[in-house]
């Protein structure tokens, strides 16, 4: 009676969902408004006829429906409001922005995006947000803003394998990557660590000997799971190093279980771990690119693997994706009055504090940033891990962003931040109350830049300037894997000092300096580059980075060839006695590294960008020694 007897063309009926999935498999709807017309005309006849006025009867039900109705809905929304403003304080209230004189500034642009119902469109992934027309580049990378509808079917199933890699015996997952397909898993597990009963997780995104050599001293046989990580499937460097250890897994056995492919749906990776009989292969969401993946499979599947809680990951982003709703006014959306501050006009140099545990997130940040807002001229250069100075290191080009854990603040602390709010600068701070509230983060900063690259007018989803330096290098390995002689000073040049000055002379304000450390990653040549890179800033006052090669190619290589051309390069190189065969090609680890430095060396000299050359010779720690020495004489 309630469901098939109210059954008729052009009307709607509502269903309790209970009464729904009740009467589901059972119905037999038709037309059943239209039966019986004539009959139902008479039996509303003799109501009138008995003293019963229908149309009174209908109006009184209607006014009593709706007041209730209209109580219902006020009870509703009180208890929503209640609970909206209590998840704000506890999950949302921790960032503060002070803009000091630029306040005016974030306000216009926020009354703007207000006007242009910038929200909205975004949340319904409108492309010409960032193009005039439609561009794939746009509307195909948009997957991301479906954090929270990602199914809870999803966070069980990565449970379930991550209990499924630790009943196997794995004492150690090792993740073969680069950029987007590395970098937000070394947060996860430098922030969760390693949960009791967990295999660890390494994380090799280098090519350089060293790098390679270090970690496959790492490798135990039969207790180490590798995981293939590329969007694309077609990612060299991690072809490679699959190649590479492949080849060790082989002499325990069938090597296929001990890998684990994470890709695209279609691309050559899935195929070759389908050939290969890889315990799994895990497809991710193609209108995702790599940089946006934190919070897809990408991300999930190596933090699922250490223990962390891939559940409470999901429910803080979507907390933030709420905060940040198509209804939430620009001028009360966190994510949008973050968005604005990045793209301060002439504050191109957002210099990132973060320590700790959540060091790693800095990386993170800087390919978020600088591989969407670094073309066409424009961008954004993110300063990460440069430690702090005093107010007057620093020139007019700086926002300034505190992001700590629980209130572990240092070396960032108020202390050092107050003064640089005193003299104009802009000033972020943002708190995490628990290690989850990093899913939050990441959401957080997805949504600014991308706002920030709406204003800025670039497309924060391509990236049109990292192929020529690709291309460059594979020319090079394939002509001729030995390094051709190139300009560029040694570290045993008497000279060196001057020399060095003569090219340093030409930072103006505004300018960075970027060094391109094609050495290993290991923490005493990064305890010199720092040591190198304040000796730079403070002399000069200019903002400094710091990038490991190959890595930093897949990261902000985009914005070193397609940003604005006020970075000065610093290519560090050294000569490693020991180089290790890639499996299967003529050339080893070390020559391919040779070739992708004088590749970007190249692609920088194609697009007009300064850039020196600096061998450090057999020993990259003495070396780095030397330059610290050079550039501490006179200029």
């Amino acid at each position: 009676m309630y469901i098939e007897e109210l059954v008729g063309r052009d009307t709607v009926t509502t269903l309790p969902l209970a009464t729904l999935y009740a009467a589901r498999g059972r119905l037999r709807p038709r037309p059943s408004l239209e039966e019986g017309l004539d009959e139902a005309v008479e039996v509303v006849g003799l109501l009138h006829s008995l003293g019963i006025d229908l149309s009174t009867i209908a109006r009184q039900l209607q006014a009593e429906g709706l007041a209730a109705f209209a109580a219902s809905y006020r009870k509703l929304l009180a208890g929503l409001g209640a609970r909206a403003r209590g998840l704000l304080r506890e999950r949302l209230g921790r960032q503060t922005i002070s803009a000091g004189p630029h306040e005016p500034v974030v306000e216009a642009r926020l009354r703007a995006w207000a006007e242009a119902d910038f929200c909205r469109r975004l949340w319904s992934r409108d492309p010409t947000l960032w193009a005039p027309t439609p561009a794939p580049e746009v509307a195909n990378r948009l997957g991301w803003l479906n954090v929270a509808d990602v199914p809870a079917e999803f966070a069980e199933e990565l449970l379930a394998f991550a209990g499924e890699v630790r009943a196997a015996g794995f004492r150690q997952v090792i993740l073969l990557g680069m950029g987007g397909s590395s970098l937000a898993p070394r947060v996860f597990r430098a922030v969760f660590g390693r949960g009791p009963g967990y295999p660890d997780l390494v994380v090799l995104d280098s090519i350089h000997p060293g790098a390679v050599a270090a970690v496959d001293r790492r490798v135990g046989a039969g207790r180490t799971l590798f995981i293939v990580s590329s969007k694309s499937g077609t990612t060299l460097e991690t072809l490679l190093l699959f190649r590479y250890f492949w080849g060790r897994a082989a002499a325990w056995g069938e090597p296929g279980p001990h890998f684990v492919a994470i890709t695209d749906p279609g691309s050559p990776l899935e195929r070759l771990g389908l050939a290969h009989r890889f315990r799994r292969v895990w497809l991710g969401p193609p209108e995702v690119g790599g940089r946006y993946s934190a919070l897809t499979v990408f991300g999930l599947l190596p933090a699922g693997l250490i223990g962390a809680d891939v559940r409470r990951l999901l429910e803080r982003a979507q907390v933030m994706a709420e905060a940040c709703a198509a209804c939430v006014p620009p001028a009360q959306n966190p994510c949008l009055r973050l968005g604005a501050e990045l793209a301060l006009a002439g504050r191109d140099k957002l210099t990132v504090g973060v320590s700790g545990a959540l060091a790693p997130f800095g990386a993170w940040l800087e390919q978020l940033l600088a591989e969407s807002t670094g073309k066409a001229g424009k961008g954004i250069v993110p300063v990460v891990g440069e430690p702090p100075g005093s107010p007057e290191v620093y020139g007019e080009d700086r926002v300034f962003v505190r992001i700590s854990l629980g209130g572990t603040e240092r070396p960032w602390s108020d202390g050092r931040l107050a003064p640089l709010e005193a003299a104009g600068h802009p000033v972020i701070r943002i708190v995490l109350d628990d290690r989850e509230d990093l899913a939050r983060e990441f959401l957080r900063w997805q949504l600014a830049v991308a706002a920030a690259g709406a204003a800025l007018g670039v497309n924060p989803f391509d990236q049109p300037d990292v192929q020529l330096a690709k291309e460059l290098a594979w020319k090079l390995i394939k002509e001729r894997p030995d390094e051709p002689s190139v300009p560029g000073l040694g570290v045993t040049d008497p000279a060196l000092g001057a020399r060095l000055w003569d090219w340093l002379r030409q930072a103006r304000p505004g300018d960075f300096v970027a060094f391109q450390a094609y050495l290993a990653p290991v923490p005493a040549t990064t305890a010199l580059l720092q040591q190198v890179r304040v000796r730079l800033r403070d002399r000069l006052r200019v903002a400094t980075t710091v990038g490991y090669g190959p890595a930093f190619l897949h990261s902000t290589g985009q914005l070193h060839k397609g940003g604005p051309n006020s970075g000065l390069f610093l290519q560090l190189v050294d000569a490693p006695g020991q180089d290790l065969p890639v499996p299967g090609e003529p050339y080893t680890f070390g020559q391919l590294l040779r070739a992708q430095a004088l590749g970007d060396y190249q692609a920088l000299e194609a697009r007009g960008r300064r850039v020196l050359r600096v061998n450090l010779g057999p020993d990259a720690a003495g070396g780095l020694e030397a330059l610290l020495q050079a550039l501490g004489e006179g200029r």
